[in-house]
């Protein structure tokens, strides 16, 4: 794997949470019944794919924020992400023309209810972003390849701090599309 400038790494990831909370910020402006439309059967509403988000930060968040408070590593300026790491983040990406190239099923525990208020779940994911910019921040005090994060799925596998981080906002990236898609959908229904 290449080796990466931690804190140009870091600054990107932050730069990425400042522009999903942008949009964030937009969809807080858009009608709640909108939100909660879903473009056909069997799709997600705007606010399940934030809850579905949600369900992922209530998770990783805690977990980076003790990791890096008590981490015994302190900064190293660069960082090789691991294999195992760059797959996933690689699976998760977006594509450069902002399609998502393969469809994935949500786990059983991440999947959200058709029933959500709206400003409740959009509300949690700020703060949530929030945290994010905050822990990226710290993060530039510690040593992003020797931290280690269990993954939601199995936490018997365990992720390098950067790697998390990078799997963790290209996930949103990934169901931002998805939501630029669904209120694309609900603003041009196909007849």
């Amino acid at each position: 794997m290449k080796k990466l400038n931690s804190n140009n790494l870091l600054e990107l990831l932050e730069n990425d949470t400042r522009q999903i909370i942008l949009t964030l910020r937009q969809l807080q402006q858009q009608d709640p019944e909108l939100l909660q439309k879903s473009p056909a059967t069997g799709k997600w509403s705007v606010v399940q794919v934030i809850e579905h988000l949600n369900t992922y930060g209530r998770y990783y968040l805690p977990l980076i924020r003790k990791a890096i408070a008590e981490s015994k590593h302190t900064y190293e300026p660069s960082y090789t992400p691991g294999w195992l790491g760059n797959y996933f983040v690689n699976s998760m990406l977006p594509a450069q023309n902002g399609t998502i190239k393969n469809k994935m099923k949500a786990f059983k525990n991440h999947i959200p209810s058709p029933d959500m208020d709206s400003h409740t779940v959009l509300s949690e994911f700020l703060k949530q972003e929030e945290e994010l910019l905050q822990l990226l921040s710290k993060a530039k005090s510690v040593n992003l390849g020797k931290i280690r994060i269990p993954i939601s799925i199995a936490a018997f596998i365990k992720l390098k701090l950067g790697d998390t981080f990078r799997f963790f906002i290209a996930h949103h990236q990934r169901h931002f599309v998805q939501i630029s898609n669904t209120l694309a959908a609900l603003s041009h229904p196909s007849s």
